[in-house]
């Protein structure tokens, strides 16, 4: 199969916007779903295209770069299309919801923190219990990638009654430089560059943690202290666990008996019993939408922490949003995924 070409969607005065298939993929796949992709200069929209082209069922839609930011342009061709993602900055974001005509068809996942704990949309994390309203929304907020390592451990524990709600919980997290914005990737990209770690929201106010708390049903936010490293992709999530000074919780046996059921069937999120000898950023990675969560644990389980490695690029953008649009377009999700 050659290669898709992008659709270039063509806005004539006074004209209703359509789309050029400039591919033999159409001929070859006559079903095909197309998806305007508004904001794909950035890099999670970069991504998003990138598995778009090589998916099936999708192909990805872009305005011509003359038009790219033309509101009226964006107007049409929102109204236009069946499926949207936003990769846009959290302010363009909501304007993009502005556009959209109230009978518009369009659904609508968007990749900012714009939405996320926003009323009348769903958060876009299936495997923690929102993969039936997914299926059937108009829009989708995806989550954050701190959040979703974050999540992916705490939010079934804390469901289950297995961790208090009400505990004041730690959150100590790194990531590859490549979720930070055009001028931190510059930064590290520099030749002269020294930065081995960067931390940041000091703080401790940052705008993911609204669905933090939110979506793992907390009574506080939690401490959160996120890191970047000199690697373009990858990150770690850590949850520390204080059992010994915790009242009400399960044992670290049923906590892992439950994680292990929780992702039994997922082909996106693994749990592993296994203790490795150290877990690792490294510098040069290949893209992955997938996500590994581990409950260490002390000798006498008194101690424990929640750890999440995946791709901040993966499954905490780019790869999440695609999954969530094979849900809504009623495709196996893990469907173009690099899992």
């Amino acid at each position: 199969m050659p290669k898709t070409d992008w659709v270039a969607w063509s806005v004539g005065s006074g004209s209703k916007i359509s789309a050029r298939l400039t591919n033999e993929r159409t001929n070859e796949f006559p079903g095909v779903i197309e998806v305007f992709v508004d904001g794909a200069a950035g890099t999670t929209g970069l991504e998003i295209v990138q598995r778009l082209e090589a998916h099936p069922e999708f192909v990805p839609v872009q305005l011509d770069e003359e038009r790219r930011k033309d509101r009226e342009a964006r107007r049409e061709a929102l109204n236009a299309a069946e499926f949207a993602v936003l990769c846009l900055p959290d302010v363009a974001a909501k304007d993009a919801i502005a556009l959209i005509d109230d009978d518009a068809k369009v659904r609508i996942v968007d990749a900012s923190s714009a939405h996320r704990t926003a009323t009348g949309w769903t958060y876009g994390f299936p495997e923690i219990g929102f993969r039936d309203a997914i299926r059937e929304a108009r829009l989708v907020s995806n989550p954050g990638c701190y959040p979703t390592g974050f999540l992916a451990g705490l939010a079934p524990l804390v469901k289950a009654g297995m961790l208090p709600a009400d505990w004041p919980y730690g959150v100590h997290a790194v990531s590859g430089y490549s979720g930070g914005g055009k001028t931190l990737v510059e930064r590290f990209e520099d030749d002269d560059c020294t930065v081995a770690w960067r931390g940041y929201a000091t703080s401790l106010e940052h705008k993911h943690l609204p669905e933090m708390r939110q979506h793992a049903g907390l009574a506080h936010a939690p401490i959160f202290s996120p890191a970047v490293v000199p690697a373009f992709r990858g990150m770690v999530v850590e949850v520390p666990l204080p059992l010994d000074a915790m009242t009400g919780t399960s044992s670290v046996t049923e906590m892992r008996k439950l994680l292990a059921e929780t992702y039994r069937d997922s082909r996106v999120i693994r749990f592993l019993d296994s203790v490795p000898d150290e877990i690792i950023v490294e510098r040069d990675t290949a893209s992955w939408d997938g996500l590994v969560l581990r409950l260490l644990s002390s000798d006498d389980d008194r101690r424990a922490k929640l750890v999440a490695t995946l791709d901040n690029l993966g499954k905490g953008a780019s790869g999440a949003a695609v999954q969530n649009l094979n849900l809504m377009a009623g495709i196996a999700e893990e469907t173009g995924l690099k899992v």
